[in-house]
């Protein structure tokens, strides 16, 4: 499956996300922080490279995907590339909102399932905390029959796109660097691709 065809399948994947978590997020209550940003600085952060292929696409159509390949491979930190920090304080963002992968999009929104079967909506403490009304109520209606996105459903979807880069779960800088190889590697004997068909 060509490039293109992978990365538009994979933007219908998060299109479909982002109705199903806007409405969740409208029925829970729950939101963010602007500007937090703790999520995307946890050091254990994995993804698979096949949600960041997106993002990998846009930056070799725009001539950035080689240079960006050489700042990963030249980089030692566990930090996600794409979170750029703000302050001192702490805040920070993602540089590249759109192309978040997967992992960025479900964090928050989504639910993860216990060894019983049971959905534990997957937030942070400072969600839970600072939020504790609105959680504490999400948490009953999710017992209850509210419906959440579900991490597993997402990533066997995603995994159906292409099973062996859905599949491989990695370090989210390994996780980029691997995306940006497969297009990279991709056009190196092929056309460059036009610029309309990136989905994006």
């Amino acid at each position: 499956m060509s490039i293109e065809r992978r990365v538009q399948l994979v933007e219908m994947l998060f299109y479909d996300l982002e109705l199903e978590a806007t409405q969740f997020e409208k029925s829970s209550g729950l939101t963010c922080v602007s500007g937090c940003g703790n999520c995307c600085k946890h050091p254990d952060l994995d993804a698979s490279p096949l949600e960041f292929l997106p993002w990998a696409f846009h930056l070799f159509l725009n001539g950035e995907a080689e240079n960006t390949l050489t700042t990963l491979n030249e980089i030692d930190s566990k930090t996600c590339h794409i979170y750029k920090s703000l302050s001192v304080f702490g805040q920070g963002r993602c540089s590249d909102y759109k192309y978040r992968g997967l992992i960025c999009r479900l964090f928050g929104f989504a639910a993860s399932k216990d060894k019983y079967g049971n959905l534990r909506l997957a937030t942070c403490k400072i969600i839970k905390e600072g939020q504790a009304e609105q959680y504490n109520s999400t948490f009953e209606a999710i017992s209850k029959g509210l419906y959440v996105p579900i991490f597993t459903d997402y990533y066997m979807k995603l995994s159906q796109i292409d099973h062996q880069m859905g599949n491989r779960i990695l370090p989210i800088n390994k996780a980029l660097k691997v995306a940006l190889e497969e297009v990279l590697q991709y056009y190196s004997y092929r056309d460059f691709p036009n610029a309309g068909q990136n989905c994006g």
